[in-house]
């Protein structure tokens, strides 16, 4: 039996979690158990989304020698779209660590640490305050 060969990274963004396998093949996509022709389908038309996804693979030049297996949840599209893109990241790594200093220079591999402020009691949201009245 032949032995699947597949490389695996998890990328967050958000509340949004991408568990991303590639397998050698030639580009198809399938997210959460769904085959997709391109990655736009599954986000809804975005293609800035699309090409910011899909960026680690443009980069590395290994655009369509792979076949994407991911599992998404939480989130929304946006957020979800910055998780596949991380996890694509590490998964490449694991194909290949020479890609490292591309991925590293075009800011690749870093996690966006930036999550939704929680909203304050006695405020409207987390910073919008009630208008001040002097008098």
């Amino acid at each position: 039996m032949a032995e699947l060969i597949e490389y695996y990274g998890t990328g967050r963004r958000k509340t949004a979690v991408a568990r991303v396998h590639l397998r050698p093949g030639n580009g198809k996509i399938k997210i959460n158990g769904k085959e997709y022709k391109s990655l736009v389908e599954y986000l809804r038309g975005n293609e800035v989304w699309e090409i910011e996804a899909l960026k680690p693979l443009t980069v590395t030049s290994t655009n369509g020698q792979f076949d994407l297996v991911i599992r998404v949840n939480g989130g929304g599209l946006s957020g979800q779209a910055g998780a596949i893109r991380l996890g694509i990241a590490r998964a490449l790594l694991s194909y290949d660590e020479s890609f490292r200093p591309i991925l590293k220079k075009e800011g690749l591999l870093t996690r966006d640490p930036r999550e939704v402020e929680r909203k304050k009691y006695g405020l409207r949201k987390a910073r919008k305050r009630a208008q001040f009245s002097k008098r």
